[in-house]
C-alpha cells in the first residue's frame, strides 16, 4: 500500500510495497507515484525496470471532487488466487521440494530458487536474484543452459538436457536431468521459465556401463590380429572408463601358442596395446573449474603414449609384487589405490613402473587377468587419475571383468588364427620351390606373397619343371580359399602336375588328367568332408606351358586361369591368345593347347589373379598395368620381378600373389645335330658312323662308345617295331641327349631278359649305361630319349 498527497507524491508506503518495488522508503517518499508505475500506469515497475504482474487499485482520500490524496493498493491478479494459507503451502512446497527448482523471469534473470537448488549452486537466493546464470557460474555448460532458457522464452516449447557437471556446491561431478519449461499467464503469454534439475548419477552410471559393454561387443574382435584386438580394447576403455590402460600378454600368444606355467621369479610380459587420455609429463591442470569438469566421454582427449612408456611390442619383466603378476597368480581381478602397501612395495621393486605411475598421475588401478578356455593369456591394467574420473569402486571390478572376458575370447580367436595362418604359411612355403630354378632353356624369377592382415595363406602355387630334351615346364595355379586345407590342396595339385609332367604329357593332356584327379577327389571327399581332400567345387585353376629351346617353340594350355603375358625382345607386349578352358573339377570338358614360336630373349609372365585385381582394380585394368610394368627396363629379371610387385601391389593385400617370369633361351645350333633315317637295317651302321664323326667336334670322345651303343639300340628298335619316318637327334647341353622319333604310338617296355631269350636286352643296356631314359608322345608318333652324363656330371 502507498499513500500520496493531492498532487501524487508519495508520502507513506508499507513494508510490502517496499519489498514489491525493491526500494527502501527513503528512495520512494517524495517521488511522483507515476515514476513507480509503467508508462500506461497499469502495472508496478520494479527498481530494475521490470513490469510486475500485479493488480492496481487507486482510492481517493477526502471527497471525490476535492481529494486530499490517494491510496494505491497493489496485489495479485485474480487468477493467481488462493488464500493466504494456500499461498504458504505453495511456498513451503517450493522451498522444501527435494528436487532443485529455479524460476527465471521474462529476461532470463533468476527470480526464485528453492533450498535444494541453493545448496547445489552454493549461493543464497538473495545472492542470485536478478542475475543471469552465466554471471554467477561461468563456463560452457552453464552458457548452454542459459541459451536453452532463452530459447524456451522465445519459442514457448519445453526442453530438457542431461549435463554431466560439478556444480559449485558439490564435491564431484554428477549427471543431471534438467527440465526447462515455460511459465505462461492466462492469456498464454510466456512470462518466465522454470528449471527443474534431478541428480540421476546412479541411473546414468548403470546406463553408461551397459553402453560401454555394448560398444565392447561391437568394437572388440573386428580383427583377427592379436595386437589389433588388444588395441580395440584400449580404444573402447579410454577415456570413457579409464585414463590409462595397458594390455600385456605372455610371449607365446603372439606366436599363436598357448602359454605354459608362470615362472617362479619375475614374469616377462610383452606389451600388446597402450593408451592414455592425456599427455603425461606436461603441466596438465586439475579440473578445478566446475564448468569444465564434464564427463570424459564428452571431452576431446589427446591420446599419446606416456613419456618413456614401453611401446607396443616391448617386453618387460614384472616382479612378483606387481598387480599384473598378482592377478595372474591369484586368477582374479585386483583393485587398489597407489597408497596401498602392496602398490608401494611394487613401485619400490620396479622403479621404471613407479616413474610411469607418477608421470601419469595414477591414483587408482585395477589389474585383470585374461583367461580363455582354461589358459591365462596375459593381463590388463586400468588406471584413473585423481583429477578426472572417480577412483575405481567395487562395482568397477564387475565391469572390468566383463570387458576383459569379452576381449579374452577375441584374443584367443586371434591367437588361433595366428597359429593356423602360421601353419598354412609354413605348409605353403614348404610345398613351393625354394629359390629360382637354374635351367638352360629359360632364366626364371619367381615371387610368392601371402595375403596380409587377417587373411590366411591361400592356394597360389608355381613350379619350374625340367623336362627331357633340355625342355622346361612352367606351371602356375590357384586354389580358391584360404587356410591349411587350401595349402594342402595346392601341394597335391603341384605334385600331380609334376608327376604328369615327368611322363612328358603335352599341356592339354596334362590338364585333362589333372581335371580327372580333382573330380575323383571330390567324390572321395563326400564320404568324409573333414579329410581336406581336393574339393571339386573349390575352383582350382592352372596354366601349364612347355618350352623347347631347340626349336624355340612353346606349347600352352590353361584351365580357368588368367592367360600369360608375352613381352617380345622388341618391347611389344600382349596377352597370349590362349583358349580359356574350364576350371579344374568340372569334368568331361576339353582343354586346348596353343603353340607359339618365341624369339630368343622373349619374356613369358605367368601370374595369379591376386596380382592384377589388388587395389580395387578390375582384371582388365590390372592386366594393362602389368603389361606396362613388364615393358619397363630392368637391370635383371629379379629386379623386374621386384619392380612389378612394387608397382601393382604397394599396399596391403587381401589375396595371395604368385608371379613366374621366364626369359627364353635358344640352344646353340652347333650343339644340336639331327638326321632323317630310312627304315632300313643297313642305316644303323651309318648312324653309328655319324655319331663317331660328331662327338670329337663336341669334345666328347670319351662318350663315343656308349653313345654308339645307345644310338644303335634305339634306331634298331625303331626300324624293327615302328614305322617311318625315323629321325635321330643329338643335343649337347649339361648332358648328352639322344632322341629317336618314329611314327608309331607303341612304346617299348623295359624287362629283364631270360637266358633263353633272343631279345629284350637292348633297352636294359640303355637303362644301365645312361642316366635316365623315357618316351614322349607327339601328334605324329613318339620319341624315345636317353640322357647320358658328360664330363663326369
Amino acid at each position: 500500500m502507498v499513500v500520496t498527497d493531492s498532487v501524487g507524491r508519495v508520502t507513506h508506503l508499507s513494508a510490502g510495497a517496499s519489498a514489491l518495488w525493491g526500494r527502501t522508503p527513503e528512495e520512494v517518499i517524495g517521488r511522483p507515484l507515476a515514476d513507480l508505475l509503467t508508462a500506461d500506469e497499469t502495472a508496478v515497475r520494479h527498481r530494475d525496470g521490470r513490469a510486475l504482474d500485479t493488480r492496481l487499485r487507486l482510492f481517493p482520500l477526502g471527497s471525490d471532487e476535492r481529494p486530499a490524496g490517494f491510496v494505491l493498493v497493489a496485489g495479485g491478479r485474480p487468477d493467481s488466487g488462493g488464500t493466504d494459507a494456500n499461498a504458504a503451502l505453495v511456498k513451503w512446497a517450493f522451498d522444501q521440494h527435494p528436487t532443485a527448482f529455479v524460476i527465471y523471469d521474462h529476461e532470463a534473470r533468476i527470480q526464485r530458487l528453492n533450498t535444494a537448488m541453493s545448496r547445489i549452486m552454493g549461493y543464497r537466493e538473495d545472492e542470485m536474484r536478478g542475475r543471469f546464470l552465466a554471471e554467477i557460474v561461468p563456463g560452457s555448460v552453464y552458457e548452454e543452459i542459459e541459451r536453452r532458457i532463452r530459447r524456451v522464452l522465445k519459442t514457448g516449447r519445453p526442453e530438457y538436457t542431461e549435463p554431466f557437471v560439478r556444480t559449485p556446491g558439490e564435491a564431484k561431478a554428477h549427471a543431471w536431468f534438467m527440465d526447462i519449461f515455460p511459465l505462461k499467464n492466462a492469456a498464454g503469454r510466456v512470462c518466465g521459465v522454470a528449471v527443474s534439475a534431478s541428480d540421476f548419477s546412479q541411473q546414468y552410471d548403470s546406463r553408461e556401463r551397459l553402453a560401454l559393454l555394448s560398444e565392447a561387443r561391437t568394437r572388440i574382435g573386428t580383427s583377427l590380429d592379436v595386437a589389433g584386438t588388444a588395441q580395440e580394447l584400449a580404444e573402447v576403455v579410454v577415456p570413457r572408463f579409464a585414463d590409462v590402460v595397458s594390455v600385456d600378454l605372455l610371449e607365446p600368444v603372439f606366436l599363436g601358442g598357448l602359454p605354459g606355467p608362470l615362472p617362479s621369479g619375475p614374469v616377462p610380459l610383452r606389451r600388446a596395446a597402450y593408451r592414455t587420455a592425456f599427455q603425461p609429463g606436461r603441466n596438465t591442470p586439475a579440473r578445478d573449474d566446475p564448468a569444465q569438469d564434464t564427463h570424459a566421454r564428452n571431452t576431446p582427449a589427446r591420446h599419446a603414449p606416456a613419456r618413456d612408456a614401453p611401446a607396443p611390442g616391448a617386453v618387460q619383466r614384472h616382479p612378483r609384487s606387481s598387480p599384473l603378476v598378482r592377478c595372474l597368480v591369484e586368477g582374479r581381478a585386483v583393485r587398489q589405490a597407489v597408497t596401498d602397501d602392496e602398490i608401494v612395495r611394487w613401485l619400490g621393486d620396479d622403479p621404471a613402473q613407479a616413474e610411469q605411475i607418477r608421470a601419469c598421475g595414477i591414483r587408482s588401478l585395477i589389474a585383470v587377468p585374461i583367461h580363455a578356455h582354461g589358459y591365462t593369456l596375459g593381463a590388463v591394467l586400468f588406471g584413473r587419475r585423481a583429477t578426472s574420473l572417480e577412483p575405481f569402486g567395487p562395482e568397477c571390478l564387475a565391469i572390468t571383468e566383463d570387458l576383459v572376458a569379452r576381449a579374452a575370447v577375441c584374443l584367443d580367436n586371434a591367437r588361433r588364427f595366428t597359429r593356423d595362418r602360421g601353419i598354412a604359411l609354413a605348409l605353403q612355403r614348404s610345398l613351393l620351390p625354394r629359390g629360382p630354378t637354374v635351367h638352360p632353356a629359360v632364366e626364371t624369377a619367381v615371387r610368392y606373397l601371402p595375403a596380409g592382415g587377417e587373411v590366411q595363406a591361400g592356394g597360389d602355387w608355381f613350379d619350374v619343371i625340367p623336362l627331357p630334351g633340355a625342355r622346361v615346364g612352367l606351371a602356375i595355379g590357384d586354389v580358391v580359399g584360404h587356410g591349411v586345407h587350401a595349402s594342402a590342396t595346392m601341394g597335391r595339385l603341384r605334385t600331380a602336375v609334376r608327376t604328369l609332367a615327368d611322363i612328358d604329357m603335352p599341356p592339354d593332356e596334362l590338364l585333362t588328367h589333372l581335371d580327372d584327379i580333382v573330380t575323383h577327389a571330390e567324390g572321395e571327399q563326400g564320404a568324409d568332408d573333414t579329410l581336406g581332400d581336393i574339393p571339386g567345387d573349390i575352383g582350382a585353376t592352372c596354366v601349364y606351358a612347355v618350352y623347347d629351346p631347340v626349336s624355340g617353340t612353346c606349347s600352352l594350355a590353361r584351365a580357368g586361369h588368367p592367360a600369360p603375358l608375352l613381352v617380345r625382345p622388341d618391347g611389344s607386349a600382349g596377352v597370349v591368345d590362349l583358349p580359356a578352358g574350364p576350371p579344374l573339377g568340372l569334368g568331361s570338358l576339353p582343354f586346348e593347347a596353343t603353340e607359339l614360336t618365341l624369339p630368343e630373349g622373349s619374356l613369358l609372365a605367368l601370374f595369379t589373379d591376386g596380382l592384377v585385381t589388388g587395389g580395387g582394380r578390375d582384371i582388365d585394368d590390372g592386366v594393362t598395368a602389368l603389361r606396362r610394368a613388364l615393358a619397363e627396363p630392368a637391370s635383371s629379371l629379379e629386379a623386374l620381378a621386384d619392380s612389378v610387385l612394387e608397382t601393382l601391389c604397394p599396399g596391403p593385400r587381401d589375396d595371395d600373389i604368385a608371379l613366374l617370369l621366364a626369359r627364353t633361351r635358344v640352344l646353340d645350333r652347333d650343339h644340336v645335330a639331327g638326321w632323317d633315317l630310312p627304315a632300313d637295317p643297313a642305316v644303323v651302321s651309318e648312324a653309328r658312323k655319324r655319331v663317331r664323326d660328331l662327338l670329337p667336334t663336341w669334345e666328347l670322345e670319351a662318350e663315343t662308345f656308349v653313345t654308339e651303343l645307345v644310338v644303335s639300340e634305339l634306331v634298331t628298335n625303331a626300324i624293327r617295331y615302328a614305322t617311318g619316318p625315323i629321325h635321330l637327334q643329338l643335343v649337347k647341353e649339361r648332358s648328352l641327349i639322344c632322341e629317336v622319333s618314329d611314327a608309331s604310338s607303341t612304346a617299348p617296355h623295359l624287362r629283364r631278359a631270360r637266358l633263353s631269350d633272343e631279345g629284350g636286352r637292348g633297352l636294359f643296356m640303355v637303362a644301365e649305361l645312361t642316366r635316365r631314359w623315357g618316351t614322349r608322345y607327339t601328334r605324329t608318333g613318339k620319341t624315345i630319349w636317353a640322357e647320358q652324363s658328360i664330363g663326369g656330371v
